[in-house]
């Protein structure tokens, strides 16, 4: 057993010592996984992102609106003043009799909100739990956006987590370009098709009033004489939602990149029936209150896919396919913190860890072989298999490892041999008092075992609460101590008594050289 997992532990670790381009076009039964390094050894980005869940909030109680007026037209109830108001929505009663009757129908269509009433006055409110989920929502739904968005443009081994209530950290080892996948998180990437409203120009809309339920919007490319967006008058009614897309894709059509896409079922019947009501109708394409391109409908798109065209290059076609593909974020999100770690720095902490690493392992070696001599020399190889055990486990669970995680090793160096000391001083003191050669070593192994349990329980505990409730660099740290204490205890229990057993039988001393 021990044999086998020594071998198992040569052949996980043996890729790290070999290029990434090499060890990729291994066959897929050999094993073929590389230590991966942290943001600190290999450089790249991190970035410190809030979610701004007030947006969120805003949106629903929006939402509200609609929903609370649409039921008071279906309960036939008047009213007046609907709107916003702090972290919900009133309105006023024309008939004091409906009182009763608004005040059910508005508490059973909306589900999680208080109504209030002052007079003839309703007050519907969101819960405090119902503000507090949907913010917690917002931030976890960020969370997966971020991760696919971040996911498709092939970065490897990105760390991404929350950080309190509201903000999300970011790490991206071994980034190129920053830039870009600021651009590619900061979007909202809210897709949606609506109509264009023909009663009356962009620039009347824009200098006076817009039409009710129409609104003004920018181009997202073209630019008119004056050197400002081109503006376009549009439907606030959402025709068709970008949330309804099942895949985008970049493609090329008359020589121009375009982006491709397909609607699910109910958004490609609901597209269907839009477009055929409104044949020689231009249809705005709308994304984050940009309009990307306005087409005139020539014919009904009934195959539930399309083209969406404009200004494109070749990357920002691919980059808008992206976030199609990945879903659209709840909330917008700022950039609060930025800080670019060069591969430059990177190399000298890598570079100051293996002499940190090489240096305490090489005056541990010396110390071993001058203090106990022979069972020295069995401590050293049990530490180098040790280390090369923790880099198998490092490779195997793909734990990035950073320049804390560096420490977490070299402090395992002397941890690794802590144990054989004290098995050793127990040997000695069993063969002062006489006993033979196999009965010292045998209770110099049993009796000292005790106390190895309890000095490396204790530490492993303190690392389990080290990655517990710590963050980034501590987690590190707390891993490679937690993969050191184990197979430091696997390599001094049971490789050095195997080797010290193996050695007795061979040599037969008289007396140990300890």
């Amino acid at each position: 057993m021990i044999a086998v997992i020594c071998v198992l532990g040569i052949a996980y670790a043996a890729p790290n010592f070999i290029s990434r381009v090499a060890v990729e076009s291994f066959p897929g039964f050999v094993p073929h996984k590389q230590i991966s390094l942290g943001l600190d050894l290999q450089g790249g980005s991190h970035l410190l992102l809030e979610v701004q869940v007030s947006a969120v909030i805003k949106e629903r109680l929006a939402g509200m609106v609609d929903g609370v007026r649409t039921t008071l037209r279906k309960e036939k109830v008047g009213y007046r003043g609907l709107g916003v108001y702090q972290r919900g929505v009133a309105f006023t009663l024309r008939k004091p009799e409906d009182l009763d009757k608004a005040r059910r129908a508005v508490r059973t269509s909306e589900g999680d909100v208080e109504v209030t009433v002052d007079g003839n006055r309703l007050l519907v409110q969101l819960t405090e739990q119902a503000m507090r989920d949907r913010r917690s929502a917002a931030v976890q739904q960020s969370i997966e956006i971020v991760r696919r968005r971040i996911d498709e443009t092939g970065v490897r081994d990105p760390t991404i987590q929350r950080q309190g209530a509201d903000r999300i950290i970011v790490q991206l080892p071994g980034v190129k370009d920053p830039e870009r996948i600021k651009r590619l998180i900061g979007k909202t990437a809210k897709l949606s098709f609506r109509l264009v409203d023909l009663t009356m120009s962009p620039d009347q809309a824009a200098a006076g009033r817009p039409p009710p339920g129409s609104v003004v919007l920018p181009s997202d490319s073209e630019m008119g004489p004056d050197g400002q967006p081109v503006k376009f008058l549009v439907r606030k009614r959402v025709m068709v939602s970008g949330e309804m897309l099942i895949d985008a894709q970049p493609t090329v059509q008359d020589g121009q990149p375009v982006v491709s896409f397909r609607f699910d079922s109910v958004g490609g019947k609901r597209f269907g029936t839009v477009t055929s009501k409104n044949v020689n109708r231009p249809f705005a394409i709308v994304l984050d209150g940009k309009v990307i391109s306005a087409p005139t409908i020539r014919e009904p798109i009934l195959g539930g896919s399309g083209i969406i065209s404009g200004s494109f290059s070749v990357e920002t076609a691919r980059d808008l396919a992206l976030l199609l593909r990945a879903g659209a974020l709840p909330a917008p999100l700022t950039v609060l913190e930025e800080r670019t770690v060069g591969p430059g720095m990177g190399a000298d902490s890598i570079q100051a860890g293996k002499m940190a690493s090489l240096l305490s392992i090489v005056l541990v070696i010396v110390f071993m072989r001058a203090a106990y001599g022979v069972f020295g020399v069995i401590a050293n190889v049990a530490l180098v298999i040790n280390m090369v055990l923790i880099m198998a486990a490092l490779s195997l669970l793909q734990a990035t490892l950073t320049l804390p995680g560096i420490a977490g090793i070299v402090l395992t160096v002397g941890m690794a041999v802590d144990a054989n000391v004290l098995i050793f001083e127990r040997i000695r003191e069993e063969q002062r008092n006489g006993r033979t050669p196999i009965s010292s070593v045998d209770a110099g192994y049993a009796r000292a075992l005790t106390t190895i349990i309890d000095a490396n329980l204790t530490t492993f505990i303190a690392a389990i609460l080290l990655f517990q409730f710590g963050s980034g660099p501590i987690k590190g740290f707390a891993v490679t101590l937690a993969i050191g204490l184990a197979t430091s205890m696997f390599t001094a229990i049971m490789i050095t008594k195997l080797i010290v057993v193996v050695w007795l039988r061979r040599k037969r001393p008289q007396r140990l050289p300890l």
